[in-house]
């Protein structure tokens, strides 16, 4: 059940709780310990012209389940890597995702200038 939009406002400000850390079998695939597995896949991917309170109440929801499961940022890198362009993927909703990607990409580009202004310093010493 979706809850109404206040409510979701107050959950976002509680401080996610780490999931608890576990050996995983290294040979299977990271996603089938996901705890999204056992959800209804509609929490985590929205319904086409869905009101704007119904999907911060719904991703809100995605993301306490998210940060509970075991594979958080492997599912997150994934979603980075890809890139999905939909749903929310280790706690982060498609904006997030866009945002978090916009970053590195500043910060390979600042790294990238700064080893080309030191590296003839650097090779002359």
């Amino acid at each position: 059940m979706l809850h109404p939009p206040h409510q979701s406002l107050q959950v976002a400000a509680v401080p996610p709780q780490p999931a608890p850390v576990r050996e995983r079998d290294q040979d299977a695939p990271w996603h089938t310990e996901a705890v999204c597995r056992r959800d209804e896949a509609g929490l985590f991917f929205a319904p086409s012209k869905e009101p704007t309170a119904a999907r911060l109440s719904r991703e809100e929801a995605a993301k306490r389940v998210c940060a509970r499961c075991p594979v958080m940022v492997e599912c997150r890198e994934h979603a980075l890597l890809q890139p999905e362009p939909y749903g929310v993927w280790g706690g982060l909703t498609a904006a997030e995702r866009r945002v978090v990607l916009a970053r590195r990409r500043r910060r390979d580009l600042e790294l990238q200038k700064a080893a080309r202004a030191t590296g003839p310093i650097a090779a002359a010493g």
